[in-house]
C-alpha cells in the first residue's frame, strides 16, 4: 500500500545504494509525485517499467535522438500541462487537509514559497548557494517558526 513511509524508505534505500557505487545522491522529485496522484496509477509495476524505459533512453542513442526530435514547442505544451497539473495537485492537497488560506500567515507561506519557486529565487553567500526546492523548503520552516500562529493555536 503507498505510502510517504515507504517513499523515503525507498529514497533513504536507493540513497544508500547510490552510495555505495559511488554515484550521486538522488532525489524524489514531486514530478513524479504529483504525476502518480494525477493518474491515479499507483502500481509499483508501471513505475518500474518507466523506469526501465528512462534507462533504455539514457543508454540507447537512438532513442535518445528520436526525443530529440520531438519539436521544442510540442515539448514546451507537454511541460506547461504537466508542471501545472502537478502546481494543481499540490494545490488540491492543502484544499484537502482544508489549509485557510484566507489566514495572513497560511497566505504569505504559501504565496512567498510559490513566488520563490517559480521565480526561480536564488540565494547565495560566497560558494554557498540555495535555489529551487531547498530554498523553499527552508523558507517555508522558517516562515512557519517565525510567523505567529493564530490565538487558537
Amino acid at each position: 500500500k503507498p505510502g510517504l513511509h515507504r517513499t523515503l524508505l525507498g529514497d533513504g534505500v536507493a540513497t544508500m545504494g547510490a552510495a555505495c557505487f559511488g554515484g550521486p545522491p538522488n532525489t524524489t522529485y514531486s514530478e513524479v509525485t504529483g504525476a502518480v496522484m494525477l493518474t491515479k496509477n499507483f502500481n509499483p509495476v508501471i513505475m518500474t517499467w518507466a523506469a526501465g524505459f528512462a534507462i533504455v533512453l539514457a543508454f540507447v542513442g537512438k532513442f535518445g535522438a528520436l526525443m530529440l526530435s520531438i519539436p521544442t514547442p510540442v515539448m514546451g505544451g507537454i511541460m506547461i500541462l504537466l508542471f501545472g497539473s502537478i502546481a494543481t495537485v499540490g494545490l488540491n492537497s492543502l484544499i484537502k487537509h482544508q489549509v485557510d488560506l484566507s489566514e495572513a500567515r497560511n497566505l504569505c507561506i504559501v504565496a512567498v514559497i510559490l513566488i520563490f519557486g517559480i521565480g526561480g529565487m536564488a540565494f547565495g553567500i560566497g560558494g554557498f548557494s540555495l535555489q529551487g526546492i531547498s530554498l523553499c523548503g527552508i523558507v517555508g520552516i522558517l516562515l512557519n517558526l517565525i510567523l505567529p500562529k493564530t490565538r487558537a493555536d
